[in-house]
């Protein structure tokens, strides 16, 4: 298994010198004016010496050992409930949550920051604590305060764990369809009744109780998405003081048997007259769960960038060692038998894509995180808005294309390797694996795409969509008169205006054939990703070349990060040309078979 090491030096770079961080903060959000460099740094490094001493080392462990199932009851793989008992004693549970409560109410930005660490050390572990933050944001934000205090503290110190419980096996993600029923009870709670599946940490060891955020269907409420309500449901009762009273009646009947991420458990949980307690309004439920389910988004993307990361890792060593052939050139290493792999040209891009997708998926998403933060805490009212909407309009970019390039950097993780790659030993397999699952869970790639084409980019008359035009345009105004970056700005200009082009396309055709937005959606969403990749990586070449020019100790890795912009505009970014060209050749194609006409 690849030995994780947390990219520290990478992360401070998008941080610190991409971001500005401790200024851009200063600037906008007023309660955070005490965050540092040298705390953010701090709390890195522990995370790091976290996630490679830990977590890590029971990573593909938990894979092969996997959770055992017993009459209801989960066992986690050995070491988990351990690193968990760790991890809360550090305090990461605590990281960003209301003070109030318990939190320490540091910035959104720092946890997606360690996040990354977690799931790139050992995915399936770093689940367990993600799927709390999600609760305790719902609750934080829709709960009353008689269910902050019951709920938050607990939560908030790890001593409990939540999750979402949205799917039903009849409905999939088209919530509408959910059956769970709440019935009001004479106490004021309502009696929870239906199946959950795909509930990841639905059950398991680490924690004394979990708190379950569940969607239903009140009496009389009216159909579809308009009449869900949502409901927090614990694995055993409390009361008003938050002590642990008799098991309440939600039983997980199952654990599913999946390709990866065998270390979480993923369940059926049965309700069966469950206690629940309404949180936010009556048939408002879908609207309260959005907040979960953005988080969750945001960090299911960064899943993908940690699959990208830890499989670039693992290549890239082995890649230095592995003897093969000689290079075209002439030998490279005339003392070895033959030159390390590293040095023939398909090698090298495989590599370059992994190291591209991992830097530029690391980039987007601390900048959304970056603007979750502003939302949160900025006084400056045009600033929230203009963040909120950026953040509607990149967050399925964020989610489905760091998810897909993770699944192709494991995929040329996998490559490198070579048979080795295909066994068992290495690891490589099991990234591959895990990575997998995060193209379909918190809506699948084809779904995101549709919001971001029909939703957000559609539904708004280009408003969202042209305020990251507006992104581009200002980098193309201040850095313009810069040779050093005329490519990135020719580039940059060209894209822009075919982005434009081709939604105003879209938008025509799909007046006359609705069924064009669904054709276009996903080559749309992959067009968008890749513009936005590009302005982040013009970004990031504009600091890189600035550090040089101005004299810098660190020149290799200045070099490093220029040679890989240049990499991702000159092999990567031409992948957009095929994308317009699906486009532009509209859904008859893919619409003018009749059901039945498919053969099998």
């Amino acid at each position: 298994m690849p030995l994780y090491k947390a990219p520290l030096r990478d992360m401070q770079f998008v941080l610190h010198e991409m971001l500005n961080t401790e200024e851009t903060y200063q600037q906008f959000l007023n309660d955070q004016n005490e965050l540092s460099r040298e705390l953010i740094n701090q709390y890195l490094q522990a995370g790091a010496d976290f996630c490679e001493n830990e977590l890590a080392p029971i990573n593909q462990n938990g894979d092969q050992q996997g959770c055992l199932f017993d009459h209801g009851k989960v066992t986690t793989p050995k070491g988990f409930k351990e690193a968990y008992q760790k991890y809360t004693a550090l305090g990461f549970t605590s990281l960003t949550a209301d003070p109030e409560y318990g939190g320490q109410g540091l910035p959104t930005l720092l946890r997606i920051a360690i996040s990354e660490m977690l799931c790139g050390a050992n995915w399936a572990w770093a689940m367990y604590p993600g799927l709390s933050h999600g609760a305790m944001r719902t609750i934080e934000h829709h709960g009353t305060e008689q269910q902050k205090q019951i709920y938050l503290s607990k939560l908030i110190s790890g001593i409990w764990t939540g999750t979402m419980c949205l799917t039903e096996s009849h409905a999939g993600s088209d919530l509408g369809l959910i059956r769970t029923k709440a019935e009001p009870n004479a106490d004021g709670s309502y009696a929870i009744t239906g199946e959950k599946i795909f509930i990841s940490a639905g059950e398991h060891d680490l924690a004394e109780n979990i708190i379950h955020i569940v969607l239903a269907r009140l009496p009389q409420a009216p159909a579809g998405t308009k009449g869900i309500s949502l409901f927090i449901v614990p694995k055993f009762n409390v009361d008003d003081s938050g002590n642990l009273q008799d098991r309440n009646k939600v039983v997980c009947s199952a654990i599913e048997h999946k390709m990866g991420i065998h270390g979480n458990a993923t369940c059926v949980l049965n309700f069966d007259g469950a206690k629940g307690f309404l949180i936010g309004s009556e048939n408002r439920g879908l609207n309260c769960m959005f907040t979960f389910m953005n988080t969750a988004r945001i960090g299911t993307a960064v899943q993908g960038l940690a699959a990208s990361e830890i499989s670039f890792q693992g290549a890239l060593n082995y890649a230095k060692e592995r003897l093969a052939m000689r290079a075209l050139t002439g030998a490279k290493y005339p003392e070895k038998n033959a030159d390390p792999i590293i040095v023939h040209p398909a090698v090298r891009s495989m590599l370059m894509t992994q190291k591209a997708f991992s830097e530029g998926g690391r980039a987007l998403a601390y900048f959304l995180a970056q603007h979750v933060d502003i939302v949160e805490n900025t006084h400056n009212p045009e600033q929230k808005i203009h963040s909120d909407e950026l953040l509607a309009f990149l967050t399925p970019i964020a989610k489905a294309f760091l998810t897909e390039s993770g699944n192709e950097s494991a995929k040329h993780g996998v490559q490198i390797f070579g048979g080795h790659g295909f066994i068992v030993e290495h690891g490589m397999e099991q990234i591959a694996r895990d990575a997998r699952i995060s193209t379909l869970y918190e809506g699948t790639t084809e779904i995101q795409s549709l919001d971001l084409l029909a939703r957000k980019v559609l539904k708004s008359e280009g408003k969202l969509l042209n305020n990251m035009i507006d992104l581009i345009d200002q980098f193309i105004a201040t850095h313009q008169s810069n040779p050093a970056l005329v490519t990135y700005i020719t580039t940059l200009t060209e894209l822009k205006q075919q982005w434009l082009s081709i939604t105003q396309h879209i938008s025509v055709q799909a007046q006359q054939n609705p069924e064009e937005i669904g054709a276009a959606s996903v080559d749309y969403l992959y067009f968008s990703s890749y513009v936005v990749f590009a302005y982040l990586w013009a970004r990031m070449a504009q600091v890189a070349e600035q550090k040089l020019n101005d004299g810098t100790q660190e020149e290799k890795f200045y070099r490093a990060k220029l040679a890989t912009a240049q990499f991702f505009f000159e092999k990567l970014l031409h992948r957009t040309k095929s994308h317009a060209a699906s486009i532009q050749s509209g859904a008859k194609a893919v619409m003018q078979l009749d059901p039945d006409d498919f053969a099998f």
